[in-house]
């Protein structure tokens, strides 16, 4: 097939892709797709809502794509994928997430190794994409070692594709975490450029060492490199959960910075006086302070 032919078979898929469905597995992927384009879609005014507007319209998405999630599984009980959404749009607790999702990859454990999975190859993605989770999830429950491991489990399967589920952020964190800078050196000098989680990983790092001009230095590359990285520091704001990837934020954009705050957050908790320290940068300050102002953001 030629490449033009390939895209318009690809369009016409794309415009009808019922038409292309040959079994249920197929149909519950569908069904899901569908369903996390209207779970997407139907939050894109939530900044419009007030505090309890709000948790009704999210209460309601939830229980729209749970809903969706068992219709999948009526259709195919083995889709990975729908059970892992199902899992994540229910358990709220991460303690909890976590021996759920646990148990969930047990029930996978007849499958290929590991290791044998493949990221080009769409049937291990759901597997690679549970892992993922699992890293996350350990580090909600800082549970480092854990999460350390588990990332790097997955990103030796898709570092090749680009790390398309960022499992070297989560990394970042536990290298941070576990004050591993050896290990945080090799992880950055794998890729070519870094983010806001590896620019944060590096600060708390060299924080929690006590090597405070190195510090300073990196949580003024952290602010510069990431806009309004100041702001999601000292005004941190709720992060929906991940459904089931964390999203594909713009490189060094706020909802990145604001992202990598947010997964670093059990880490600056467990940190004294970080986040002190950062607001006693006169500059640090004026930074958040300026982006709240131009944006309208509150402060």
């Amino acid at each position: 097939m030629s490449d033009a032919a390939y895209e318009e078979l690809l369009l016409a898929v794309r415009q009808n892709p019922e038409a292309y469905i040959d079994d249920d597995a197929e149909r519950a992927l569908a069904l899901l797709a569908q369903a996390m384009r209207k779970f997407n879609e139907s939050a894109r005014d939530d900044d419009l809502l007030d505090d309890d507007q709000y948790m009704a319209a999210r209460n309601k998405r939830f229980d729209s794509l749970r809903g969706a999630c068992q219709a999948a599984l009526s259709l195919d009980a083995d889709c990975l994928d729908a059970q892992l959404l199902l899992t994540l749009a229910t358990v709220g607790r991460p303690d909890k997430l976590l021996d759920a999702l646990c148990e969930l990859e047990e029930k996978c454990a007849d499958g290929l190794a590991f290791a044998q999975l493949d990221w080009d190859n769409p049937w291990d993605r759901a597997r690679l994409r549970l892992r993922a989770a699992i890293s996350r999830t350990c580090a909600d429950c800082a549970c480092w070692k854990m999460a350390l491991e588990t990332a790097n489990s997955v990103l030796g399967v898709t570092e090749s594709a680009g790390d398309p589920l960022g499992a070297r952020n989560t990394a970042a964190l536990a290298y941070a975490r576990l004050e591993d800078e050896e290990g945080l050196n090799a992880l950055e000098a794998r890729f070519t450029q870094g983010n806001a989680w590896t620019s944060l990983a590096r600060c708390l790092l060299l924080y929690k060492l006590e090597r405070t001009p190195a510090a300073r230095r990196s949580l003024r590359g952290f602010a510069q490199l990431n806009q309004g990285a100041a702001y999601a520091m000292m005004r941190p704001v709720f992060v929906e959960v991940y459904l089931p990837d964390r999203p594909d934020y713009a490189p060094g954009s706020f909802e990145e910075a604001m992202a990598a705050v947010h997964e670093a957050e059990v880490i600056i908790a467990d940190t004294p006086d970080f986040v002190a320290w950062c607001q006693a940068q006169a500059w640090f300050e004026a930074d958040a302070r300026a982006y709240a102002e131009k944006h309208d953001l509150d402060w």
